[in-house]
């Protein structure tokens, strides 16, 4: 079997919101924007530079995450970056408030923690 990484989806509780953050704050490019009328849902897709993608869902009434960040399921979402110090100034430039940065102990690559509008953790993790 020959495993490749496609896609990850998430739930969001306000879809402009996220719509908004997702590609105005991070830069994502939309690939596809559903609204699915039977479900009065939005599905937005959305492209991630190596080829796999983010999918945002929308749904009328959605509960909270029950806890910070060790819960069942999605832990956080983690984005590979080439230069840390410069996404963190471009996501400051837009108002993302930031964890400082540490450094991972098993390989020595420095990463940093930020929350989308729901509060879902995303890191951010330097490989050069």
């Amino acid at each position: 079997m020959d495993l490749k990484f496609h896609h990850v989806a998430i739930i969001v509780s306000d879809y402009e919101t996220s719509k908004r953050f997702y590609t105005e704050t991070l830069g994502l490019p939309v690939i596809l924007e559903t609204y699915r009328e039977e479900r009065q849902s939005w599905k937005l897709d959305l492209m991630l530079g190596d080829g796999g993608q983010l999918e945002v869902f929308s749904f009328p009434s959605t509960p909270q995450r029950p806890t910070q960040p060790e819960t069942c399921g999605l832990r956080h979402l983690a984005f590979r970056v080439l230069d840390l110090d410069a996404s963190m100034r471009l996501l400051s430039s837009k108002d993302v408030i930031m964890e400082p940065v540490r450094i991972d102990e098993n390989t020595g690559s420095r990463f940093t923690f930020f929350a989308d509008p729901d509060g879902l953790p995303i890191e951010l993790y330097e490989v050069r």
